[in-house]
């Protein structure tokens, strides 16, 4: 009865457009409520409990470093980097809007921060020198989906809250290789379209002294994350620990660079609190329905399902996968992801998958999620910011996303893309 219950108004109030995190909390309450075998003061202990984490305090740290970063003026220093750098190749801007969005995935670990900051930008320097507008939004929203991928990562913190069996350290590993394949993927794609619609790059290339000062300009961005990942291999600090130190070192450079004032400190701490709200707010929703799927035994019946149709690993991990995508289609991606994750990962596990694998195969499914429709959160940021019609954008990010799912398959068919470097360094299980 609590089983149907959950899952008939979880799917119900989202057919009505209720908001995914009010729709895990209704149903939750109703289904305890309906069915009286648990004490609903569960629900607060749990809404309490999903939130009441060390490793989760990582998530407002990297969010507030983001914005203080982004007010600093440092996105345009990125900008100009990234342009004196690839901007000369066939296509130019569209590569560097991809280059800048795996340099911003190195701060902000958000891809609706990336969306609707130095993608959005790039967007509109696409359009003025001559792009196709929904190219220029669809590649925008695209390349904003690798700041999930490349550390640090808020969505890879959040797993590791959702599987003990992962640490941040080892997520944000395997999210280096993955996040580069990304890059690559949709650089190529990129390349084929500019040839195919005839976008050149800038006419003059970049002197090696306009590239070096570019470089150093935009050298303070570029070096936090090289010191929380080397600060987490060098046990300096841990993850959690390592967005105190990211927040920090953003303060002391707007402080020092004297771009940051009264005002503006304002601005982002409000901006930083709100967005850190919001996830806060889904985590523990989430952490209710979660708890409720694992406590009716709703893994264990997946995993009995898949197993009395193959046992064989990779066909198991394709069947994840494809579920995973599904839901991605029509679940917003944190959510998804904290209700997924103890879903289907002890079912990974029975079959042998390695997790760090699986995560980053969740993880990516879900990322690229987010810019396909209905729910598709990126598209919508990139269609308001640039006043385009979704169904356009639709259209024109179908030749990116085959890129990014040609990633998704060979992170499924090849372990090591996720779990190489983790094992190299000592985090791998």
């Amino acid at each position: 009865m609590m089983a149907k219950t959950l899952i008939i108004l979880f799917f119900a109030t989202l057919v009505l457009g209720m908001p995914v995190v009010f729709t895990m909390g209704v149903a939750s309450t109703v289904a305890i409520l309906v069915d009286g075998a648990l004490n609903p003061l569960l629900i607060p202990q749990r809404l309490f409990g999903g939130i009441n984490s060390f490793p989760l305090m990582a998530v407002p740290f990297f969010i507030l470093a983001s914005e203080l970063m982004t007010a600093c003026g440092l996105t345009a220093a990125l900008l100009r980097f990234a342009n004196d750098l690839v901007g000369h190749i066939r296509g130019g801007l569209g590569h560097v809007n991809v280059l800048v969005s795996m340099l911003f995935a190195g701060i902000s670990g958000s891809a609706l921060a990336d969306a609707a900051g130095p993608s959005a930008i790039v967007m509109r320097m696409m359009r003025n020198a001559g792009y196709e507008p929904n190219y220029a939004g669809a590649l925008s929203a695209a390349t904003a989906t690798i700041g999930p991928i490349i550390p640090p990562s808020i969505l890879m913190v959040i797993y590791a809250i959702s599987d003990n069996r992962v640490t941040v350290a080892g997520l944000f590993m395997a999210g280096i290789v993955p996040g580069l394949l990304m890059g690559l993927a949709l650089a190529a794609a990129n390349h084929y379209v500019s040839v195919k619609k005839g976008y050149r790059g800038r006419e003059k290339r970049a002197s090696g002294s306009e590239v070096t000062r570019s470089a150093l300009a935009a050298g303070p961005a570029m070096l936090m994350p090289l010191i929380i990942l080397g600060g987490i291999l060098g046990g300096v600090f841990t993850p959690t620990e390592a967005g105190a130190v990211a927040t920090a070192y953003a303060l002391l450079l707007g402080l020092a660079m004297r771009t940051l004032n009264g005002s503006k400190l304002y601005t982002v701490l409000v901006r930083a609190s709100v967005t850190t709200s919001s996830v806060l707010l889904i985590v523990a929703m989430a952490s209710v329905f979660g708890w409720l799927l694992t406590y009716l035994q709703i893994p264990q019946s997946l995993a009995a399902l898949i197993s009395g149709a193959t046992t064989d690993r990779l066909t198991v991990l394709f069947l994840l996968a494809g579920f995973a995508l599904v839901c991605g289609l029509f679940i917003d991606t944190l959510p998804a992801l904290i209700i997924l994750t103890p879903v289907l990962g002890p079912i990974a596990l029975q079959f042998g998958i390695d997790p760090l694998q699986f995560a980053m195969m969740l993880v990516l499914n879900l990322t690229i999620g987010m810019i396909t429709p209905p729910v598709g959160p990126v598209l919508f940021v990139i269609a308001t910011v640039g006043r385009l019609k979704i169904e356009g954008l639709s259209r024109a990010v179908l030749p990116l996303l085959a890129a990014e799912i040609l990633v998704l398959l060979l992170v499924i068919l090849v372990p090591d893309i996720s779990t190489a470097l983790p094992r190299f360094f000592g985090f791998s299980n």
